[in-house]
């Protein structure tokens, strides 16, 4: 798969999630096989405020897959001066936020308010795809509300504005990630566009991965809450593809071996207290639907200490 200059070893990508996809994850993820990496939304403006948080952000490690760098913002000249800022920092792609829903970002008139204001989003993507050379993508919702789908028209807008690809979740603003994913608005996008179509919403297994690459022609699939605690999903991807079969859930050795490296990287880049802290929702991921994750989950929030967390892994 191609986007702009960018070409990537296949169509699967880690969709960006705040809270989820920061370095550890993501260096997961790409060891698996996932084409394309996404990183957690920076704030262009906080970038402007040399923000010391942010910095932390766009950290990227060289053993990452192709990583793309989100930017949300609604003022034009920021965004595109910061996306000059930072361009030399080894993110393959830029990609616009046009789909966050949290209420913070909506009413501050960014993320997924911005599909309210085509004008806007044209100006934001036109003046960010000239101020830099690597390629400029988009996310974007179906619509704000289910009186406001305006996908296509924006998708649209994108491309004609600059962008070399546009990700698309199948669900409204209002709907959050309620609901099931309309796939129907990501068959039309891809029938409006000339650029790749990325799809996003409902991707929980490689055979729904299929399902939405035949029913709509999108040329590649972003998978979010499906990948949370499961980076195995990007070799299930690959291997289904490419053999017709997959292996699924992995074993318990191979979790907890999975769990204690993702625990590792979490306390190289931030420290054993915010490592120990953050991994409890990630155990709580990697071990759902396995026996006795109720009472894992509720082990692992009493954990305070590194030496404590390898010792409750030995337990389980």
């Amino acid at each position: 798969m191609k986007i702009g200059n960018v070409t990537l070893d296949n169509p699967f990508f880690l969709a960006p999630m705040a809270g989820v996809t920061d370095l550890p994850y993501r260096l997961l993820c790409s060891e698996q096989g996932a084409g394309m990496v996404c990183m957690e939304m920076v704030s262009a403006k906080a970038i402007m405020f040399n923000n010391r948080n942010t910095a932390a952000l766009m950290e990227i490690h060289p053993g990452e897959a192709p990583a793309s760098l989100q930017l949300f913002g609604s003022d034009p000249d920021i965004i595109s001066e910061m996306a000059k800022k930072i361009e030399e920092r080894p993110f393959a792609i830029l990609d616009i936020n046009m789909g966050c829903p949290v209420p913070k970002v909506v009413d501050n008139h960014e993320g997924s308010a911005l599909m309210k204001d085509p004008v806007l989003v044209g100006k934001i993507v036109e003046k960010t795809a000239r101020a830099i050379s690597k390629p400029v993508t988009v996310k974007i919702r179906k619509g704000f509300d289910d009186e406001h789908v305006n996908a296509v028209e924006i998708a649209r807008i994108a491309q004609e504005s600059g962008a070399a690809a546009v990700t698309v979740h199948g669900r409204t603003r209002k709907q959050f990630y309620e609901g099931v994913a309309d796939w129907d608005i990501i068959a039309a996008v891809k029938d409006a566009l000339s650029i790749p179509v990325i799809g996003n919403g409902d991707i929980t297994s490689p055979e729904a991965a299929e399902k939405m690459m035949k029913e709509t022609g999108c040329d590649g699939v972003a998978v979010g809450r499906a990948a949370r605690g499961n980076p195995f999903i990007f070799k299930d991807l690959k291997d289904y593809f490419s053999t017709g079969s997959y292996q699924g859930k992995p074993d318990w050795d191979t979790l907890k071996a999975t769990i204690r490296r993702h625990l590792d990287l979490e306390i190289e880049y931030k420290g054993e207290y915010i490592a120990v802290r953050e991994m409890r929702k990630h155990v709580a991921w990697y071990t759902a639907g396995y026996p006795g994750s109720a009472a894992i989950r509720r082990g692992v929030n009493e954990l305070e200490s590194l030496e404590a967390f390898h010792e409750f892994l030995d337990t389980i």
